[in-house]
């Protein structure tokens, strides 16, 4: 496994388990904390995360096919998500946290396209299942014991300081996915076999100041 995928996998491990801190208690949490919360409340916010998430991470992932960007955007959409446990821990009515779901999907959104597209690229040849296998049963194992402890913080410290621990969990993933270098985008194209004609073109991409 390369450096790319240990940083992507390692990141994840960290900001999935965070918010898995939060999945056993959001219901609960938005009902007693948030006013006007309601079981309802804490459906139709689950369904607005899911829904933006959907209709970005779509027409998104044919933006990321075509272009290099892809460690900006993750970064950008990776950002976006870490910031919404502060939105969660400052919210005082359900507007506030149908937002920060809005936030979550569109951070979702990016991040997770371009995630997908970086680890793809960077699958070890002959390696694939595994690898992918190794992320996610690592993930859903880290994912599901979060989940518990989630539910064991919330019961016997309280919400915030679930959220105040999911939020720098989060942070640490981000932190991790800022050593993922900027010539992650390129490494495909430079293993790629290159026609001798298309050389210099390629030679030149490759070396252009790095732009959207």
């Amino acid at each position: 496994m390369n450096k790319t995928l240990y940083l992507l996998w390692f990141s994840d491990i960290f900001i999935l388990t965070g918010f898995g801190l939060a999945t056993p208690i959001m219901a609960i949490f938005i009902k007693e904390t948030i006013v006007g919360g309601t079981i309802l409340a804490a459906g139709i916010a689950s369904a607005i995360f899911l829904s933006v998430k959907a209709l970005i991470q779509i027409p998104f992932s044919r933006y990321i096919d075509s272009h290099r960007d892809r460690v900006r955007w993750l970064w950008t959409g990776t950002f976006l998500i870490i910031t919404v446990p502060i939105q969660y821990l400052y919210a005082k009515n359900v507007l506030a946290i149908y937002i920060a779901q809005i936030v979550y999907g569109i951070g979702a959104g990016l991040a997770s396209s371009a995630w997908l597209s970086l680890w793809s690229t960077h699958l070890d040849k002959n390696h694939e299942g595994f690898e992918w296998s190794i992320y996610s049963a690592t993930v859903g194992l880290g994912t599901g014991i979060a989940a518990l402890i989630g539910g064991l913080l919330a019961t016997f410290f309280g919400f915030s300081e679930t959220i105040i621990l999911m939020g720098f969990l989060s942070v640490i993933g981000f932190v991790i996915l800022l050593f993922v270098e900027y010539k992650a985008n390129n490494e495909n194209l430079l293993n790629e076999k290159i026609d001798p004609m298309q050389y210099h073109k390629k030679h030149k991409l490759l070396h252009e100041p790095y732009h959207r």
